[in-house]
Parts: C-alpha cells; sequence; structure tokens
C-alpha cells in the first residue's frame, strides 16, 4: 500500500490520517508541538471525535499508523504527503497561508525523489501553484531536480461525524495537473473507488474553488432560514412547517434548513469571510455571502433581544445554559453562538449555570473574563436547578428527552427558551413553561 505522511495533527490531519490508514495504508503523521505528539504515542486524542479514539489506537497497534516531530524522515520516508495545517483568518479576512508554506518549503528541503504533494488545507484559489513555486524554488536552490506533483484534495468532514464522513463521503475531489498524480492519489483511495465513490477530477484551481463555494451556500442556506424564521415569529408562521415543506422539493433537500442562534465552528465563518476576499482581490462582488456573514452576526444578538425582551431584565437572575459548542458531538467553541450571546447577557447582569457535554474544558479558556458569573455544572439537571430561565444554545441529544417533572421539581425557571427548536410550544406551555423558540 501507499506510503503517507500527514503534516499536521489537528482535526483535519488527524482523522485524515487515522483513516487512510484503517484504509491499509502505512501513515506518518507529524506535527511541530512535541506535546500533542507525544499525547498521541501514548494513546490520547487530542481533540473530541466520536469514533476516533478506537481507530487511532487499533492503527497505532498494527503499526499503521504513527506519530512524529521528525519531517524529515515522514518526508524521505513516503509517498504522498498530505499537507494538513490551520489556515486561520488573518487581519483582512484572507487565509493565513505561512503554515502551507512552510510545509512546503520542509518538503522541498527533504524530498530524495518523486514525491505527490497533496493540498488538504482548505486554501484560496491558487494556494496550489504556490505550494509548487515553493517546493521549486527549494530545489532548485538545493540544486537537485526531484520530479513532484500538487493535489488539491479539499476535505468536507463535519465534525462529530467526520469517522463516517470520510468513509462515506458524497464525492472525492481530486484537482491534478498530473495522469500519474491522479492514478496515485486513485490509488490512496481506492477503499472508496471500488464502492463506487463519485470521483471529481479537475484542475488545482476548480478544486480549490469547489471547498470554498460549498461552505459558502451551505452557510448562506442557514442563514436563509434564519430569516425566514425571524419573519415568521412577526407573522404567525410555523419556520418548521415552513423549512419542512421547503425541504420536500427535491430542488432544495432539507439539510441545513434549521433555524436557530447562527452558525459557528471552524469552517463556515471562516471560508465565507475568504471568498469574498478572494473575490474582491479579482475585482468581483460576492454580495450574497457579504450579506450571509452580516445576518449570521446579527442572528446571534437576536437571540439576546428574545430573552431580554421576554424576560425584562436579567439583571441578578442565574440563567441556565445547556451546550455552549458551536455543535453537539464535538468540543469546538470556535465562533459559537455562545460567545456572543453569553457575554452580551452578562452585560446585562445575568450570571450563568453551565452544562455541555464535552465544552467545559476550552468553555473555561474561552469565557475566562466573566468566569465570576460561572460555574460549570456535571448536567443538566446541575445547570437547571434554582435558575430563573432554562436556555438550550447545543442540541445534544441528551436535551432532547428531560424530564420536565424533574425541572420543575428543581424550581428551573418558567422561561424556555429552545434556541434549537427541539421540542414544541404546546408540549412546554402545557406544563407551564413559557416556551420561545426559533421562528415558532
Amino acid at each position: 500500500m501507499t506510503k503517507i505522511a500527514v503534516v499536521g495533527t489537528g482535526y483535519v490531519g488527524l482523522v485524515s490520517g487515522a483513516m487512510l490508514s484503517d484504509f491499509g495504508h502505512t501513515v506518518t503523521c507529524v506535527d511541530v508541538d512535541e506535546i500533542k505528539i507525544n499525547m498521541l504515542n501514548e494513546g490520547i486524542i487530542p481533540i473530541y471525535e466520536p469514533g476516533l479514539e478506537t481507530i487511532v489506537q487499533m492503527n497505532f497497534y498494527y503499526r499503521r499508523l504513527n506519530f512524529t516531530t521528525d519531517i524529515k524522515d515522514a518526508v524521505e520516508n513516503s509517498d504522498v504527503i498530505f499537507i494538513a495545517v490551520g489556515t486561520p483568518s488573518a487581519e483582512d479576512g484572507s487565509a493565513e497561508l505561512q503554515y502551507v508554506l512552510d510545509v512546503a518549503k520542509n518538503i522541498g528541503t527533504h524530498m530524495n525523489g518523486y514525491k505527490v504533494v497533496v493540498n488538504k488545507s482548505t486554501v484560496p484559489v491558487g494556494t496550489g501553484q504556490k505550494v509548487k513555486s515553493m517546493v521549486q524554488e527549494i530545489l532548485n536552490e538545493r540544486n537537485v531536480d526531484y520530479p513532484f506533483d500538487v493535489v488539491s484534495n479539499p476535505e468536507f468532514l463535519r465534525e462529530g461525524s467526520a469517522v463516517r464522513d470520510f468513509t462515506h463521503p458524497d464525492r472525492i475531489v481530486l484537482g491534478t495537473e498530473s495522469e500519474r498524480a491522479l492514478e496515485i492519489m486513485k490509488e490512496v483511495y481506492r477503499v472508496l473507488y471500488i464502492n463506487e465513490t463519485p470521483f471529481v477530477e479537475t484542475n488545482i484551481e476548480t478544486a480549490e474553488m469547489i471547498k470554498y463555494a460549498a461552505n459558502a451556500y451551505l452557510a448562506m442556506k442557514i442563514t436563509f432560514i434564519n430569516e425566514i424564521a425571524n419573519v415568521c415569529e412577526k407573522v404567525g408562521a410555523d419556520v418548521q412547517k415552513v423549512a419542512r415543506a421547503m425541504g420536500q422539493d427535491g430542488r432544495i433537500s432539507p439539510k441545513f434548513l434549521h433555524a436557530g442562534p447562527g452558525y459557528g465552528g471552524s469552517c463556515f465563518p471562516k471560508d465565507t469571510i475568504a471568498l469574498t476576499k478572494i473575490a474582491k482581490d479579482h475585482g468581483e462582488m460576492i454580495s450574497l455571502i457579504e450579506t450571509t456573514i452580516e445576518a449570521n452576526e446579527r442572528q446571534k444578538l437576536k437571540m439576546v433581544n428574545k430573552i431580554l425582551n421576554a424576560m425584562g431584565s436579567v439583571e441578578g437572575k442565574t440563567l441556565a445554559i445547556l451546550g455552549v459548542t458551536f455543535k453537539p458531538n464535538t468540543d469546538d467553541l470556535r465562533n459559537a453562538p455562545s460567545l456572543v450571546i453569553l457575554p452580551e447577557l452578562a452585560k446585562e447582569g445575568a450570571k450563568f449555570k453551565i452544562y455541555d457535554p464535552a465544552g467545559e474544558n476550552e468553555g473555561t479558556r474561552r469565557f475566562e473574563f466573566i468566569k465570576e458569573k460561572i460555574i460549570w455544572c456535571k448536567s443538566a439537571y446541575e445547570a437547571i436547578e434554582n435558575t430563573a430561565a432554562i436556555i438550550i444554545l447545543t442540541e445534544w441529544n441528551e436535551f432532547r428527552s428531560l424530564d420536565f417533572n424533574e425541572l420543575q421539581r428543581l424550581n428551573g425557571g418558567k422561561y424556555f427558551f429552545d434556541l434549537r427548536n427541539i421540542y414544541n410550544n404546546k408540549q412546554l406551555n402545557e406544563r407551564g413553561f413559557k416556551y420561545y423558540g426559533v421562528g415558532v
């Protein structure tokens, strides 16, 4: 099987490396963070992702998966090298390519024969050519002439379901300039190829654009239904039934038509902003995405106003917060609506009892500046006891079957803000709660 190096052991790199080793390849994951590499070598997974720990530990045991800080050894002994490092937003909104190009420089420095260099990181159009130029520049400085190819292979992993997404993808996108590289990448993904997973074969620039276009469209779809939800509240319509009927139209589909407090995470906010920067740099307007970004930020503040308008004041009141991660089945708080909603409520004098099945460690760091207003709890019921209101911010499964009799016994607040629409107003109102959803 193919010998593969994956540079970067963040979310994308670790999941990709583990799953490729599970496909039978020999994979070496590389990172400059020695502490993280030591943890992984001890079987400790630094991210929360259901099902990943078992796959990492099994393939590590069978020596198909290795972890190291030695990029020289990894490059020299691999046929295919995936770049899976972070591309954070720069001050102007563009994707920061420093880490990607640093890896390219290292690949050029240690290359000892033909290699396929694969961009797995989410990068703007043109990055593949920059990586190609950087590798060639270093080879020229070394006065050697090793052949290599660059491939764009964007990832479409959803946090919380990444293991299944990797093994059952909607498509594999391969942007190449070489038939040789294309055939090697088909071998890398042979398990999926023989299972008739669709392969999109295109040039590098198109592959890079596919990733941004897909994420921007999904962000726009979420924002669309949120804005429809806001109108539904004013006119007496039910956004859930609106969305259900829309989703039954084969041209639309029901996915991502769920009203809520706004999207978050590591992809949609960063990628939408980066796409607007790409468009501007090339003299084009992409106003739908610009409006999507603005509307998503407004949606978070609308949730604050919803709570304040209903309760009148939160001064001196303790609110039960169920979930702070941007979505369930992850410990990720990046750009989560909670990062806007809680500080705004804190300004109005609120205090919080918070429970999140996986978000406490990261939440403690993110909310350090209001830590005197926060008590972290070990269960939803502990968080709800003796509070003025219940606010569901993340739709973890365990929040879908709360015992309402227990809520009443614990003196939980009569105000029930279901910002993920996992209950219905009749169900709660009949039990004496004042229910507030989004668009219902």
